[in-house]
């Protein structure tokens, strides 16, 4: 397999997990803490620190240290382009039903 296709595949995978995804459509307005994002999404800071590590490995977001806390935003505007149209392709496949 190329290594193109093997990082798309483990951004997919990433992209799968419910958390990851509403964390990435909240960072999609501006940037967030931990603490932020875990009273948006309902969850644990431990658990948005995981999803926050992941996604920072797959290269999606980056973060900026401001005192004592760190800022999350999405690196690119293609990560937004990419989830407007796996949703297109859900409400296209619902139609399809």
């Amino acid at each position: 397999m190329c290594e193109v296709r093997y990082r798309a595949s483990r951004i997919c995978r990433v992209l799968g997990n419910p958390t990851a995804y509403e964390l990435l459509h909240v960072l999609k307005k501006r940037k967030k803490s931990p603490e932020q994002l875990a009273h948006i999404l309902g969850v644990s800071i431990a658990t948005v620190s995981v999803v926050l590590r992941i996604l920072r490995n797959l290269d999606l977001v980056r973060y900026e240290v401001k005192w004592r806390s760190r800022y999350y935003w999405i690196k690119t505007n293609a990560v937004n382009s990419v989830m407007a149209d796996l949703e297109k392709l859900v409400k296209i496949i619902e139609t399809l039903r």
